[in-house]
């Protein structure tokens, strides 16, 4: 009887692999009927130079869904691709003295050679890099047809500005101040920027969560309604005093504690800043600037950051009562965030009530809990903390006495009567922007003269 053999991949997968490939074995036509069809496609690799066990893990569960559909009679479309563009790339090319092209081709080479040794279902006539010019076209006409629509804009922003890579950052790249990969400091720096109107698919995102009830996770799509963020509520026109051209525009998700606004907080960057602050406060406020101009602002609003302001010399006036309130720049208000300038009620706010603690800022009570032992309601009459819970309205002129979830609606109506507001709906989705100010990545296709 003879001794089985052992098996060695060295020796019998390579023969197997040729013969697939050869015999095309897993390349599918394009003009089969659609329901005998399936497409597979996992996330495909930045072309770093070697695979690492998270890419076998991941091609592998893709693998067996493809092959398991084909043993089911389907025609399975399973392609490979390379996210071959990006700062990496870049660099790497820095240091090489080389193009970075070079460098992207030969590990996608080496990393092809690698997935064809783990024998993997692919479609390798269908094989491309995202820096193909092929590709590259087809983006480009991608993105024309988003302009010619109205879908894709550009305009000035600050980004965060890696003075180490010479290329602008996502917020993610940007950890205490310093850029992830190089360790550099980050500077916000206002640049000419593409954008791609997301916001305008904030309704048609939250309906589409609404299907996959049942089917994700809840943690995930939960995760999701909070990143697009539907806010219903009035923005409200506050005059600046001595500036009857000026008003600062905010948006309140709580136009029933209009009454108990003490003070209003604006970005350090808003475009108006400058124009209303007296000479006797400007060095005060200058220096404030600069200390948060390089302040990603993602580390800035994050509920652990430190909550600071400076008076700015202005005032501005509540339209509901004619009071006049100062004006604080706050490091916590963005100016491409809603509209950069927030009101604050520090007697229904959490953070708005430890920022006039902090600054010595007057709190007036507009809304009375209807249980007086009700722990916020106990905490506000102690001056330790603010009381956000519905209850009644007090001190709020003729809505008092109204329930103060129903007087948000009556209010509403009533300063757009008098022209100085309006109800609306706001997402804290922002549009999304494309361009990144690389060398290695697909032109944007339009010249300036």
């Amino acid at each position: 009887m003879n001794e089985p053999r052992p098996y060695e991949p060295a020796t019998i997968e390579p023969v197997w692999q040729k013969t697939w490939e050869d015999a095309q074995a897993y390349k599918v036509r394009d003009d089969l009927p659609r329901e005998q069809c399936y497409y597979v496609l996992e996330m495909f690799p930045y072309p770093s130079g070697k695979l690492h066990m998270g890419h076998v893990r991941n091609y592998s569960i893709g693998d067996a869904v493809a092959r398991y559909k084909r043993m089911r009679g389907l025609h399975v479309l399973h392609p490979m691709g390379w996210d071959s563009f990006g700062l990496p790339a870049e660099q790497a090319a820095i240091e090489r003295g080389a193009h970075p092209a070079k460098w992207t081709y030969e590990n996608i080479a080496y990393m092809r050679g690698q997935l064809k040794r783990m024998g993997f279902s692919y479609d390798w006539t269908r094989e491309f890099a995202c820096s193909d010019p092929g590709y590259g076209a087809r983006e480009q006409d991608i993105f024309l047809d988003l302009v010619e629509k109205g879908l894709v804009y550009r305009k000035s922003s600050l980004v965060n500005w890696s003075t180490g890579l010479n290329c602008v950052l996502a917020n993610e790249q940007v950890v205490d101040g310093k850029c992830w990969r190089t360790g550099m400091p980050v500077v916000q720096k206002e640049l000419p920027q593409w954008y791609l109107r997301i916001t305008h698919y904030a309704d048609e995102l939250l309906a589409g969560l609404d299907g996959l009830q049942g089917q994700w996770p809840d943690a995930v799509t939960i995760q999701q309604r909070n990143w697009i963020g539907k806010s219903q509520g009035a923005e409200i026109d506050f005059p600046v005093d001595g500036h009857p051209e000026v008003k600062l525009t905010v948006f309140t998700t709580r136009p029933d504690t209009v009454f108990g606004v003490t003070f209003l907080s604006i970005a350090p960057e808003h475009r108006l800043l400058d124009r209303i602050v007296p000479a006797s406060h400007r060095a005060a406020v200058e220096a404030f600037k600069t200390e948060t101009k390089n302040v990603p602002a993602n580390e800035r609003t994050g509920d652990t950051a430190e909550k600071k302001g400076v008076f700015t010399g202005a005032y501005v006036v509540n339209p509901v009562d004619g009071r006049k309130v100062p004006l604080y720049a706050a490091n916590f208000v963005v100016a491409d965030y809603g509209t950069g300038a927030v009101m604050a009620v520090p007697a229904h706010d959490t953070r708005d009530f430890a920022f006039a603690k902090k600054y010595g800022i007057p709190v007036i009570t507009v809304i009375q809990a209807t249980d007086p032992k009700h722990p916020e309601w106990v905490k506000l009459q102690a001056g330790e903390d603010a009381y956000t819970t519905p209850g009644t309205l007090v001190a709020s002129g003729q809505f008092t006495g109204q329930d103060s979830e129903a007087a948000k609606s009556a209010i509403t109506q009533w300063l757009a009567t008098s022209g100085t507001g309006r109800a609306v709906t706001t997402f804290r989705l922002r549009d999304w922007c494309l361009s990144r100010q690389r060398y290695w990545g697909n032109p944007i296709p339009y010249a300036y003269t």
